[in-house]
């Protein structure tokens, strides 16, 4: 024996030493090779991410990484384009083409796919404006029954994931999965990887995820990455990633702030952080306090479930500018008995009634009116807001108006009897005998007098 031994190849024969050892294959530089990264579409762990780097599992190409992946559990989901997505999802026909969800010439956008986006429509856009900027689209009156439905399943399947479920809107929420690595076997961010995909695959419709270590950071993270996304933002990341942000990205700051701000010199997040907090309150009022914390990325705001809600509404946009108060108090009549019903089925009382109305010039405002006692009535809700109406009648023309009930509070007390108005119980009992024959019949089986049109 010399120390070696014969290695054979199909080529050559040649003799290695039996200490010889073979180089390690090159590691990919990436800067720090132990950053977690996960594969967005089966949740698998991935050692290294280097340019062209698939999963070894499912050889997708979409991959997840950051160094504190698995250290966050705060996240926001918001399904993509949502009213559109499940229109599609019914119809394959429209798979490909421009769609967009809302009202007549005279509505506003509910809702519009990422192709109809491309072309400049957006949610809350007038229709004349939306139809002029993409013509092909296929335009889809809003079915919020079945957007219910859907957004539903959508909400189970959340809540299958963790009890911290906090609604904002039927199509998105924030979850909070701290504690919950034990339960599903693996980091938060594996988790939510597998229920998006769940959403996808079981109900059809694709949403984004925001991860962070609070909401307000959640939120915007998962804005930067839509349809499909999944956004980090850690607590290394997020000071530089707001520093040059627009303040408008602040959670409440509208276009009236957004100008106020910027004729005080204030266009960036960056720049809103060299003014101390008591400053802040004394320029902007009360919203002084979140300029300050949300602009470092502060917001201790905990992720609370079955939020109550805190108004109950319902709005119409006309097909025509309508200045007939006679005509307006129909229509008041109509949404309050919506109102009415919605409060019913969520076994709420209002405390105030708000009436919201669109001038022909698009200007809009709103007017409220405390309520003496809470109620569940139509008949409460219109008498409240009819002198708030009566007010602005007066030749203006209108393409939308609205009513809302707000101050929500248990139903237990309400629309009970009162010796100052002894008639009110009178109201209340007429009002059950029409619910009961509506809910036999259907609502269209009896109306009162003030909702029929004398023309």
């Amino acid at each position: 024996m010399d120390g070696s031994v014969a290695v054979t190849s199909k080529f050559v024969k040649f003799r290695r030493p039996l200490w010889y050892c073979p180089p390690r294959p090159s590691i990919p530089d990436i800067g720090n090779p132990i950053v977690p990264t996960l594969c967005r579409d089966c949740a698998t762990d991935i050692e290294f991410q280097a340019p062209g780097t698939t999963c070894p599992n499912c050889g997708s190409t979409r991959l997840l990484t950051d160094p504190e992946l698995h250290s966050l559990a705060i996240a926001h989901i918001d399904c993509d384009a949502f009213y559109a997505t499940v229109e599609k999802r019914d119809d394959p026909d429209l798979q490909g083409k421009p769609v967009i969800v809302g009202g007549g010439q005279r509505g506003v956008v509910s809702a519009c796919c990422y192709i109809a986006r491309i072309k400049g429509v957006h949610s809350a856009m007038p229709m004349f404006e939306a139809r002029k900027r993409c013509p092909d689209a296929v335009v889809i009156r809003p079915d919020m029954g079945k957007y219910g439905i859907v957004g539903r399943q959508v909400r189970a399947l959340m809540l299958e994931t963790t009890p911290l479920v906090e609604p904002l809107s039927i199509d998105e929420a924030f979850l909070d999965l701290s504690g919950t690595e034990a339960l599903h076997g693996g980091s938060p961010a594996k988790t939510l990887i597998k229920l998006v995909k769940r959403i996808e695959d079981e109900i059809g419709v694709t949403a984004s995820v925001g991860l962070s270590f609070n909401k307000f950071l959640a939120k915007i993270a998962s804005d930067l990455d839509k349809p499909r996304g999944f956004s980090v933002l850690g607590k290394a990341s997020a000071d530089a990633f707001l520093e040059d942000r627009p303040v408008g990205l602040l959670w409440g700051v509208g276009k009236a702030l957004q100008g106020k701000l910027k004729r005080d010199g204030i266009a960036t997040i960056g720049q809103l952080r060299a003014f101390g907090e008591e400053q802040l309150v004394r320029s902007y009022g009360s919203i002084g306090h979140r300029l300050y914390h949300f602009s470092r990325g502060q917001d201790e705001r905990r992720v609370t479930p079955d939020s109550p809600a805190k108004s109950i509404s319902s709005e119409t946009t006309f097909n025509r500018d309508i200045a007939d108060g006679a005509e307006l108090r129909r229509i008041l009549w109509r949404l309050a008995e919506k109102v009415s019903r919605r409060l019913k089925t969520a076994g709420l009382a209002a405390g105030n009634v708000t009436l919201k109305m669109k001038q022909a010039d698009f200007r809009q405002f709103t007017r409220t009116r405390q309520l003496p006692f809470p109620t569940q009535l139509a008949e409460e809700l219109f008498r409240g807001a009819e002198p708030l109406l009566a007010a602005e009648t007066d030749g203006r023309r209108y393409r939308l108006i609205g009513i809302g009930g707000g101050k929500l509070g248990p139903a237990g007390a309400a629309d009970e009897a009162d010796l100052l108005d002894p008639e009110r119980e009178e109201r209340a009992r007429v009002e059950r005998a029409l619910d009961a024959v509506r809910e036999k019949y259907g609502n269209a089986a009896i109306v009162k007098g003030r909702a029929i049109d004398p023309g």
